[in-house]
């Protein structure tokens, strides 16, 4: 049952694709805020929030979720199909690390009592979240993590801080990796726990980046006193659910939204600049056009593989490899083919839903965040092709 709505989810899975895609693209054209279609940047809370609550009262809000916790349950295929929609109409992405991130990981290690307390307030908007993984020097080496919980009887208390946390000024809980065992080997001793933002000795420090935007922050931890129920799993484990949510945050960062997203605005910049018809670029988008074709189906592979309910192993790091570089592809020839409107941060005169030189931009992070791509393919080496 929905914890929003109230009522059993619609099992959206016995349409036709057609059909669903028909249902999903009336009510995005309808209810989608007009004032926020294809907007320039990564959107505040204040800014998205109509569209969240909009998404939970549907009952939408998590499509990848099972039914039985508040979610959709869709097929690989209806979410890859949810997927192009919302990148057709030009969705902005939300608040949404609970959704994707921690509610997964809830579902799969939480105890009841968690369930029922946190996955509720995800439905509702109550709890807005966000990630506390990386820290100063120990950004893709995440195991190499130093911020400390100590053990105070009924409660820990957390010193330390964490870096690039996304929209953690909108957040009033943030999920964390602690090290609880000073002592034990850098995989272990390492345990995950659900902090409240408002929690005293919580400091929030806004980074601002090449786009003058206010995306990441610094968050500081100085003697935080977090419940003990508050932790997710066994105490000095959470390296294992660390890895899961990894694989959790690496399907969402390999779903072709961004690629699917930036290759419609190179074919509108292309029409736009009159190169559409010049062979050259032609054999150019055409190429872009077949690796977006291979990135989804590589998607939809590990998408069937967590509806089944079964783990997602080392290989899934291929699919963040190879979203994050054709992203980036696109929108350097993007960049090329916009000219001297290559230099623009805002929209080009005349389209506000082509901005080449923002999105070439925000393309560069990508094989950065989520681990780097030479993280990701050390990772395939090690654990897929045993070097």
């Amino acid at each position: 049952m929905n914890a929003v709505t109230g009522h059993e989810p619609e099992d959206l899975n016995l349409l036709p694709d057609d059909a669903f895609r028909q249902r999903i693209r009336a009510f995005i054209e309808a209810e989608y805020p007009a004032r926020i279609r294809n907007p320039e940047k990564r959107l505040h809370w204040d800014e998205n929030k109509e569209w969240y609550f909009k998404l939970a009262a549907k009952g939408w809000l998590c499509p990848g979720w099972p039914r039985e916790h508040g979610g959709l349950g869709l097929s690989p295929a209806k979410q890859i199909i949810w997927t192009e929609e919302l990148e057709r109409w030009g969705c902005a992405r939300t608040n949404d690390h609970g959704v994707v991130m921690l509610g997964p990981l809830v579902i799969r290690y939480g105890t009841e009592e968690q369930k029922q307390r946190f996955l509720p307030r995800i439905l509702s908007g109550e709890h807005v979240w966000c990630q506390g993984y990386s820290e100063p020097g120990s950004g893709s080496d995440l195991a190499s993590l130093r911020t400390e919980a100590v053990d105070a009887g009924d409660h820990y208390v957390v010193n330390g801080q964490k870096i690039w946390t996304t929209l953690a000024g909108d957040a009033n809980w943030i999920f964390l990796l602690v090290r609880t065992d000073k002592q034990a080997k850098k995989q272990e001793g390492i345990s995950f726990l659900l902090v409240d933002m408002a929690t005293p000795g919580i400091t929030v420090r806004p980074i601002i980046n090449l786009e003058m935007h206010d995306e990441f922050s610094e968050v500081f931890f100085d003697d935080v006193k977090v419940p003990k129920e508050n932790l997710v799993g066994q105490l000095n484990k959470g390296w294992d659910m660390a890895k899961a949510l990894l694989s959790f945050e690496r399907i969402f960062l390999g779903s072709p939204r961004q690629s699917a997203y930036a290759l419609s605005r190179l074919k509108l910049l292309a029409e736009r600049m009159g190169v559409m018809e010049d062979p050259l670029f032609a054999a150019e988008y055409a190429r872009h056009r077949c690796d977006l074709e291979d990135l989804k189906a590589l998607y939809a592979r590990f998408v069937a593989v967590l509806k089944a309910g079964r783990p997602l192993g080392a290989e899934v790091s291929q699919l963040k490899v190879v979203q994050s570089e054709l992203f980036q592809r696109i929108t350097e020839t993007a960049l090329r083919v916009a000219g001297e409107n290559a230099g623009l941060l805002g929209p080009m005169e005349g389209n506000r839903n082509l901005n080449p030189g923002a999105l070439y931009i925000q393309a560069r992070p990508t094989t950065i965040y989520g681990g780097t791509s030479e993280i990701q393919r050390n990772i395939l080496a090690k654990n897929v092709l045993n070097l």
